[in-house]
């Protein structure tokens, strides 16, 4: 079955819904707690009667409860090494994260496969590297302004395929007909220097994973096209400094 692609609309709707559960995370789980919030005091048992482990507590006989995390706010009661439970999954990277703010424009390109082939998941790993990319936040892959990297990253690769991210667990058993590089506005630096970053990237991953890149319509990008819209984004990057002029009274 014939898998869909990634379209402008929806990265901005992925990126919409990341940014509103982020903010709800960090609202829910920052709080601080009031004394014995989130804790309960079991009944005690009737004599006799069979005491059952009760999630991030500690057994009548001395010994860890089991399964289960400790709650928000408590540390875990600790274990002999030979008791130890193997190590969690590690949390998922922000690095790259974007900010909460507006998205005005986004800027794709496609680097596509050649006709009847596709593109090895380790083979994209090295070619993301190798263009000075970095594996980060929503699972996908982002280039980072120097010294800029809280103010979200200059342009992203993911999947062409839904859903847009890379499970590295798997990365070797992954083929996909290619990757999409976008870029959101505004972001860290002026759109035209995003694009004349985005531009040569997309050039090297299609140099080192055999393929070709397109622009937003999956049509060939040729000259006129990058002219084009380079002319579109300088235009906006004076936009944006018009707007941020403001008279002195």
């Amino acid at each position: 079955m014939e898998q869909q692609a990634l379209s402008p609309t929806e990265l901005r709707v992925i990126i919409a819904v990341i940014g509103v559960i982020a903010f709800a995370l960090i609202y829910l789980f920052g709080r601080p707690r009031r004394p014995g919030q989130g804790k309960r005091t079991p009944a005690r048992p009737a004599e006799g009667a069979r005491v059952e482990p009760v999630f991030g507590e500690v057994g009548g006989d001395g010994s860890e409860a089991e399964a289960g995390e400790p709650s928000q706010g408590e540390l875990p009661v600790s274990l002999d090494a030979d008791e130890a439970p193997s190590p969690a999954a590690p949390r998922r990277s922000t690095l790259g994260a974007r900010p909460q703010g507006q998205i005005e424009r986004i800027v794709t390109l496609y680097v596509s496969a050649r006709a009847g082939q596709t593109m090895a998941g380790t083979d994209l790993v090295v070619a993301a590297e190798k263009a000075g990319l970095q594996f980060g936040d929503m699972g996908i892959f982002h280039r980072l302004a120097p010294g800029k990297a809280e103010q979200g990253p200059v342009f992203s690769m993911a999947q062409i395929t839904r859903p847009g991210s890379f499970d590295m667990a798997r990365i070797d058993q992954l083929t996909t007909p290619g990757v999409t590089l976008f870029m959101t506005l505004p972001g860290p630096v002026p759109a035209l220097d995003a694009w004349e970053a985005m531009l040569p990237a997309a050039q090297r991953l299609a140099e080192l994973l055999d393929g070709v890149v397109l622009d937003e319509q999956r049509n060939a990008l040729g000259r006129q096209r990058v002219a084009h819209l380079r002319d579109e984004l300088r235009a906006w990057d004076r936009e944006q400094e018009r707007n941020q002029i403001r008279p002195h009274w």
